[in-house]
């Protein structure tokens, strides 16, 4: 890997992923990352392009609360090659469905907190966003 390849700090790529360094520094200790990351003649770690983009779809897998072993699992099929492509899909596919089932109890959730926003904004008189009519204003 040249220079140029590997040429972001762990600061830069904490922003430009929005993970935190500790995080970051996480994936690295648990070998979530799919080759080494390179280090500059400092010691300092230097992340690729390949590193962000891999890191940003591990956050993705986690934010949308996929397990840590069920990352460690895809992360050993995606080593393993093109064998198993299938496997990565299946898996991916089961995890789609759980997140589908998790943003549906979230919309029932928001649904039921809208609807108690509603029926205490008309008790008040006041709009549903939970602003107060400005003074001298008159309400119906």
């Amino acid at each position: 890997m040249t220079t140029t390849e590997a040429e972001l700090t762990i600061s830069a790529v904490a922003e430009a992923t929005g993970l935190s360094v500790h995080t970051l520094r996480y994936y690295e200790r648990a070998g979530l990352m799919l080759t080494p990351v390179q280090r500059a003649s400092s010691s300092h770690r230097r992340y690729s392009s390949r590193d962000v983009a891999w890191m940003v779809f591990l956050g993705r897998l986690r934010s949308t609360g996929m397990p840590i072993r069920a990352i460690e699992q895809y992360v050993q099929l995606v080593r393993r090659g093109d064998s198993t492509v299938l496997e990565r899909l299946q898996l991916l596919v089961e995890h789609r469905e759980q997140v589908r089932r998790d943003l549906a109890e979230i919309q029932a959730s928001l649904a039921a907190i809208d609807h108690k926003i509603n029926s205490y904004s008309e008790v008040l008189g006041i709009p549903a966003d939970g602003t107060t009519p400005r003074e001298g204003t008159v309400t119906c």
